[in-house]
């Protein structure tokens, strides 16, 4: 039966309950979220001391479905350390209940039938400190019980929520504890209920099918402009690259929702989880009592305390024996991720677990380092107007990796541009060095793994390294890394 508790101050009043089943199209359709709000719902709610206490009226608006009666416990992996647990984050992409201008007006084509566009394998570790979101190709070439080889997300379409799940069992060898399943348009109410969000670009995307025309840089974006934003595909590394900017937006999200009012403000509240959660179908065992113990041990979650990483990628453009291309994983390093995962430990920057130096997702010490390696952070020491953003610019055209705008740093006197770092990432900032003739280096044992650059008074410009001339990787592997919510977040 669905529970219907009364709703907290300012919500709308509850529907009555009635018979559980999976939801009519025509209710999913009005009330539907793409795989970022299921993710993000999910996150707020758990780490939000707001959002838990109100657990009892959130469990009432999710959907749920017998996700795992039908699985054999046998045939399962074992389950994980006690206390870890282990989501299963679906975001499918049925269209047909969509009109036709809607489908038009969203840029998401008219394909029938529905399959799972993405999907994310999201860790809680037992200490319900952290929080790791892996990413999983809707491309990857993995068996699926039953029918074969296939690409990944066609489990869902053959066998719904149960063989989805028992398919990423067969390929992570991961036990999946909960099943979280949402569908993408209502992801426009989402976003647009917290008043937009930031997203920036490395390079520009030019995609007419997802009516997406974006320049390189930071853009404050609505509903329909985040959602063409997380669903294009039009970029050098395709479905790769849509990963990261998914994981771009839920970290957006998150930092929103938490920064702003939406979780102080009942009324505001009320309104978000509506959007939020009304499109969410969830397993049956994710029910009030469970939100209520994991609300109330992680309400100190944060930004630094979400992970996110990518499923290690071998070949991204491989020949199936129907013709078309799926992506095969680099299956040592991925057996590696998931391994850690299944034990609960961390995971750091190779797809394996994470040592005794911590987590990271600079280059390693020692490696060698590339300047597309590199992550960095500039701020203008001198306080000359533009000066922050000319090294900036200098820097973009070496090759580094510089996602944010230049800031001012707290003295405006610098007299020598300083190159700032963590323990462990000296190579990266001895590359960084080079390209800033006479700059000096510092190291900090509290930053984390982002190159500073405070540029001084002696600064004349940018001088490529010699690692930036070496060859490009080929686009048959995926650089493999690691990197927090904070990070994700373009300012």
């Amino acid at each position: 039966m669905r529970s219907a508790p009364a709703p907290p101050d300012g919500a709308d009043a509850v529907r009555p309950s009635g018979v559980a089943a999976l939801p009519s199209a025509r209710v999913r359709r009005k009330r539907a979220a793409v795989l970022m709000a299921g993710t993000l719902s999910v996150l707020v709610l758990l780490a939000s001391g707001t959002a838990w206490s109100l657990s009892g009226w959130v469990s009432g608006q999710m959907n749920r479905f017998d996700v795992f009666g039908g699985l054999l416990d046998g045939d399962r992996p074992a389950p994980g350390p006690t206390g870890a647990l282990n989501f299963l984050v679906i975001g499918s992409d049925g269209r047909d209940q969509m009109e036709r201008g809607e489908q038009d007006d969203l840029g998401v084509g008219h394909t029938p039938g529905e399959r799972s566009d993405t999907m994310m394998l999201v860790h809680l570790n037992n200490d319900r400190d952290r929080v790791t979101v892996v990413g999983i190709p809707r491309d990857s070439w993995v068996d699926i019980p039953g029918h074969g080889e296939d690409k990944i997300n066609a489990a869902y379409a053959y066998g719904g929520p149960s063989l989805a799940v028992q398919t990423v069992e067969s390929a992570t060898n991961v036990r999946v504890d909960h099943y979280v399943e949402v569908d993408f348009t209502g992801f426009v109410d989402v976003v647009d209920s917290l008043g937009g969000i930031e997203v920036c670009l490395p390079e520009a995307i030019d995609d007419p099918k997802a009516h997406l025309v974006m320049a390189a840089g930071t853009h404050q974006v609505d509903g329909q402009q985040a959602l063409a934003f997380a669903r294009t595909r039009q970029t050098a590394r395709g479905d790769l690259d849509r990963i990261d900017r998914q994981q771009q937006v839920i970290a957006a999200l998150l930092d929103k929702a938490l920064s702003s009012e939406t979780l102080t403000d009942p009324a505001k509240f009320s309104a978000f989880l509506d959007s939020a959660l009304g499109s969410v179908t969830v397993d049956e065992g994710l029910d009030s009592g469970t939100l209520n113990q994991l609300g109330g041990q992680l309400r100190s979650i944060g930004l630094d305390d979400v992970t996110f990483a990518q499923v290690p990628v071998a070949q991204v453009d491989y020949w199936t024996p129907r013709g078309d291309v799926a992506i095969r994983w680099d299956e040592a390093a991925a057996a590696d991720m998931f391994a850690a995962i299944a034990a609960d430990r961390p995971v750091d920057a190779d797809g394996g677990s994470g040592g005794e130096g911590g987590e990271g997702g600079g280059p390693a010490e020692g490696a060698d380092v590339r300047p597309a390696d590199v992550r960095l952070q500039i701020f203008n020491g001198m306080g000359t107007p533009g000066l922050g953003a000319q090294a900036r610019q200098g820097l973009t055209d070496a090759g580094f990796q510089v996602p944010g705008e230049a800031q001012n740093w707290s003295s405006r006197d610098v007299p020598r541009t300083l190159v700032r770092y963590a323990p462990g990432s000296l190579a990266a900032a001895e590359l960084v060095a080079e390209a800033l003739p006479g700059a000096a280096m510092e190291e900090d044992a509290t930053l984390g793994e982002d190159v500073q650059v405070v540029v001084g008074a002696d600064y004349t410009g940018v001088q490529a390294p010699e690692a930036s001339a070496a060859p490009a990787p080929t686009p048959t592997a995926s650089p493999e890394q690691t990197t927090t919510a904070r990070e994700n977040v373009c300012s």
